[in-house]
């Protein structure tokens, strides 16, 4: 169900209709807040909140994008590694069941 919930992002109000939890709006604004407030006063004093949005958009997105190739690198290895720990349960099935036929 959607309701109206209002959200203070970068010195601005925001009022968005959303079904998602509201709580959980808040704590993703007051991340935003927070990545806003690490660029420093001067930052905050001399730039529009559309620029400082657009600056932490930008940083979020780096952010994911490093994240996502992390993960398609450790699946990546992941895969790999069960790959060769089956080829030599492999062996070792077939080297055990060679020895079973010649003894």
């Amino acid at each position: 169900m959607k309701r109206t919930v209002t959200l203070e992002i970068a010195g601005a109000r925001y009022r968005m209709a959303s079904d998602a939890d509201e709580e959980h709006l808040r704590r993703l604004a007051d991340l935003v807040n927070e990545r806003i407030a690490a660029l420093g006063p001067k930052a905050t004093k001399s730039a529009t909140p559309a620029q400082l949005l657009a600056v932490v958009a930008l940083g979020l997105a780096d952010e994911l994008v490093q994240s996502e190739n992390r993960r398609r690198e450790l699946e990546s290895s992941t895969r790999d590694a069960l790959a060769r720990a089956i080829a030599r349960i492999d062996r070792r099935l077939e080297t055990d069941a060679a020895s079973d036929s010649e003894g």
